[in-house]
C-alpha cells in the first residue's frame, strides 16, 4: 500500500502515464476537486482495462466484471479484488493493479458515487463484452456510450454539487461524456477492428453519420459547459471538449489527431478565454 503522504503524489503519476487527454484537465481543478476526479479516473481507466485487453477472452471479461460490479455495491476489501483478478493479474496494468488505492484516494464524501459509477461502469462493460460489441441500432450505440462515458459525465455533475453546490443537467452531463467517446470511436475506428475485430458503429451507418452523433453530443457538451460556474471545473471540462472538437474536424480533413503543438496552443487558449471572463 501507498502511504498517505504519498498517496495524492503517486495518483497524479499514474495519471500523467495513462491519460494523454485527462490529466492536463485534472491538474487545473481546484485541490478537492483534483483528488476526487483524479482518483475516480483511475478507478474507471482500471476497469476499463479490463473491457479492452486484446488477449482476455470475452466471457473471462464477462465473469470478472460482472463480479467487480457486485463488489462496488458493497464492502470493497482489496482481497476480494485481489482474488477476482487472479486469473489475469499478469496481464493487467498497474493502474488496475492498483485499483484499491485509487479508491482509497478519492474523498470520502465522493467515494460512495464514485463506486456506484464504477458499479455501472463494470456492469455496462460487462453486457458489451459478452455481446462482442455487436452494435447494431443507435439505441444500441448510446446505451453503450452511456456506460463507458456518459456515465462519467454523471460522475461529474455529482463531484461540481459536492464540491461547490452547483446542480446541473444530467442530460447534457450525458451528452458531454458520450461526445468525447464518439470522437475516440471515430479515432480508433480501424485499430478497433483490426486488432479486437470489433466495430463500435451501427449497422448501415456510415463514417459521417458517427460524425453526425458526435457533433450532436457535442453540442450538448458544449451546453453543458456554459451552465457551468467554477473556473478550475470549466476549464476542466473546455479542454477535453476543444480537444475532441479539433480532433473531429482534423479527421474531417482526413487527417488522423491534432499535432502535439496543437495541443499546446489549445491549452493555452482555453486558459486565456477562461482568464478573460
Amino acid at each position: 500500500m501507498v502511504k498517505k503522504g504519498s498517496a495524492y503524489k503517486d495518483m497524479m503519476r499514474v495519471l500523467k502515464e495513462t491519460s494523454r487527454t485527462f490529466y492536463i484537465p485534472i491538474t487545473f481543478l481546484k485541490t478537492d476537486l483534483k483528488q476526487a476526479v483524479g482518483s475516480a479516473y483511475l478507478v474507471f481507466r482500471a476497469i476499463d482495462e479490463i473491457e479492452d485487453h486484446n488477449t482476455i477472452p470475452n466471457q473471462t471479461k464477462y465473469d470478472l466484471l460482472m463480479q467487480l460490479s457486485k463488489l462496488f455495491e458493497g464492502m470493497f476489501f482489496e482481497e476480494d479484488y485481489l482474488r477476482i483478478i487472479e486469473p489475469v493479474k499478469d496481464q493487467l496494468p498497474e493502474v488496475s493493479l492498483r485499483l484499491c488505492e485509487w479508491i482509497e484516494t478519492c474523498p470520502k464524501g465522493m467515494r460512495p458515487v464514485m463506486m456506484y459509477t464504477a458499479s455501472k461502469m463494470a456492469y455496462g462493460m460487462a453486457k458489451w463484452a459478452k455481446r462482442n460489441w455487436q452494435i447494431q441500432t443507435k439505441e444500441d450505440l448510446d446505451e453503450y456510450t452511456y456506460y463507458v462515458a456518459g456515465i462519467v459525465g454523471v460522475f461529474l455533475s455529482k463531484a461540481w454539487e459536492w464540491s461547490y453546490g452547483q446542480k446541473s443537467d444530467e442530460v447534457l452531463a450525458v451528452g458531454f461524456g458520450r461526445g468525447l467517446q464518439a470522437v475516440n470511436i471515430l479515432r480508433n475506428q480501424d485499430e478497433d477492428f483490426e486488432e479486437r475485430g470489433v466495430r463500435f458503429v451501427p449497422d448501415g451507418w456510415s463514417r459521417d453519420q458517427l460524425f453526425l452523433y458526435a457533433d450532436e453530443n457535442l453540442a450538448k457538451a458544449d451546453t453543458y459547459i456554459d451552465k457551468l460556474t467554477d473556473k478550475s471545473a470549466i476549464l476542466f471540462c473546455r479542454l477535453p471538449l476543444a480537444f475532441a472538437h479539433k480532433s473531429l474536424d482534423a479527421m474531417k480533413k482526413g487527417r488522423e489527431k491534432m499535432s502535439r503543438k496543437e495541443v499546446e496552443q489549445t491549452v493555452k487558449e482555453e486558459q486565456e478565454k477562461l482568464a478573460e471572463q
